[in-house]
């Protein structure tokens, strides 16, 4: 009795190690499958994005880098302040999301040193319909939903006025308050929200300004929009959307090889036929 129990338990132990080795080695395979850089050879760039589009971009891009050597890892941030502070902390290696006047601001409020390896494509600001139809519908005293961060406030700010609704100051441009508004014939009434909350807000307020991404994500179409930025607009010019980065990471093999492939004509291609002038490429 006592043999065929200690048969018995070498078995039960042979079994149990034979069980483990097999989850062992189908993880192994998992991570072979999903691109892991350290079993593919392939060295691994982090890049934190908005979801729409930039995270869609970066997928496509994706494909193009392996060409080059690179597995591009994608981090994606709900907001606009968390892409910045985990690429300071050297949690990322760039960040996809903003605008060249948001992350000098940023870098002010906040004591970091990010910039720009490259612009990409730039979104049209649009005027979105809340409680109304069209901007003729727009009454005395109305409600208007603005981003509540400086540089896209700017921005909503310059739409209105050129759509004749409000009138700045002269000389106020890409830093433009509400304390810069000199006519404000329809007494326009201002809210302030989270550019992230902009879309929920529709139902609320008459009109809202919103930036494209959020638009997207929203499920909103450009061309349902009562109002876009001109192509050829000052902010079109400034707020392109640019691949940001630590100084001094800009010359960094890697960044140069993500700038140029999302400057190639393939990229240009697909964001060109995605987003049907939501979004737009630069040369």
């Amino acid at each position: 009795m006592k043999n065929r129990k200690t048969v018995s338990i070498v078995l039960a132990a042979l079994l149990s190690l034979s069980a483990f080795t097999g989850c062992a080695s189908s993880g192994s395979t998992a991570s072979s499958s999903t691109g892991d850089s350290a079993s593919t050879g392939l060295k691994k760039i982090v890049v934190g994005a908005s979801p729409t589009p930039h995270a869609e971009i970066l997928k496509e891009a994706a494909k193009l880098l392996k060409n080059k050597g690179y597995e591009l890892e994608i981090k994606e941030f709900s907001d606009y302040i968390l892409p910045n502070t985990a690429l300071a902390d050297n949690q990322l290696d760039a960040n996809y999301f903003q605008h060249e006047p948001y992350l000098k601001e940023f870098n002010k409020e906040k004591g970091t040193n990010l910039v720009s390896a490259g612009a990409i494509h730039y979104e049209p600001f649009g005027i979105y319909a809340g409680k109304i139809k069209s901007l003729e519908d727009l009454k005395d005293g109305a409600t208007v939903a603005v981003p509540n961060d400086t540089t896209n406030e700017a921005r909503a700010l310059l739409l209105l006025q050129a759509q004749g609704l409000i009138k700045l100051k002269d000389g106020a441009d890409i830093t433009a308050t509400q304390k810069d508004i000199a006519e404000n014939k329809k007494n326009l009434k201002f809210r302030e929200i989270e550019a992230a909350q902009l879309v929920r807000s529709l139902p609320d307020v008459d009109i809202a300004i919103i930036n494209g991404n959020y638009a997207l994500e929203g499920g909103l179409k450009t061309e349902n929009a009562l109002a876009l930025e001109a192509s050829d607009s000052l902010a079109a010019k400034t707020y392109a959307n640019i691949i940001a980065v630590r100084k001094g990471d800009e010359n960094r093999e890697e960044i140069k090889a993500l700038v140029e492939v999302l400057k190639s004509d393939e990229i240009k291609t697909y964001i060109k036929n995605t987003f049907q002038g939501a979004v737009v490429p630069l040369d």
